[in-house]
């Protein structure tokens, strides 16, 4: 689990992909990896997830694949079993952190509060998702890590290219960001290139810091 902790936080950037057809996935991954992404969630919302996360994990070896939007133990241990490398939530359910690490997978639940952070990290998560972080910006992450430093937090909903970096300074452990780098017609439109720009972008930006 700590090697894939320590990875996520070297990476910085997971990038969240919802898909309609697991045939359109391949082209979307190899922009993403030419790009310079090596993190990647598939959200268990998505159909055909489990497919996903098992053609990434067998093709990638390269890259890590996580599972998101995991709201209970049995989505849990079905992403898994699927070769999921690490999990994500919208929520916070004890039950999914439990079933996680008894596998030694990391579960990354969703909370919003300080008191939820403590309550997360009291049932065994080593890292929290700040969810949905867009009306609140990275001030909030360096208001919250001032009563609790230890605090390992990745901000989701409302990261893009142009703030990512403002995340990362104001100390988050990664950033999750899903359309502004994946979205729906950027796939239909199979236009992988633009993927690719748009992971490229956000590397280069990143490793500004």
């Amino acid at each position: 689990m700590l090697d894939i902790l320590q990875k996520i936080r070297e990476e910085k950037i997971v990038s969240i992909i919802r898909f309609k057809n697991a045939n359109d996935l391949e082209g979307v991954i190899d922009a993403l990896f030419e790009g310079g992404i090596r993190l990647v969630e598939i959200t268990m919302n998505t159909p055909n997830a489990l497919q996903g996360i098992e053609i990434i994990q067998k093709k990638y070896p390269d890259m890590l694949v996580g599972a998101g939007t995991v709201l209970d133990e049995e989505t849990a241990r079905l992403a898994i079993l699927s070769g999921a490398s690490f999990l994500l939530a919208p929520t916070l359910d004890e039950g999914s952190i439990r079933m996680a690490n008894r596998y030694s997978i990391p579960m990354i639940p969703g909370v919003l509060t300080p008191t939820e952070i403590l309550k997360a990290s009291e049932a065994g998560a080593q890292v929290v998702k700040v969810f949905p972080i867009r009306s609140y910006g990275p001030q909030y992450i360096k208001d919250i890590k001032g009563p609790l430093p230890h605090a390992n937090i990745i901000p989701v909903g409302g990261v893009n290219i142009e703030n990512a970096k403002n995340y990362l300074d104001s100390g988050s452990f990664a950033v999750g960001i899903g359309t502004p780098l994946v979205n729906n017609q950027l796939i239909e439109q199979k236009n992988y290139n633009e993927i690719y720009n748009r992971a490229k972008r956000l590397i280069e930006a990143v490793k500004q810091r």
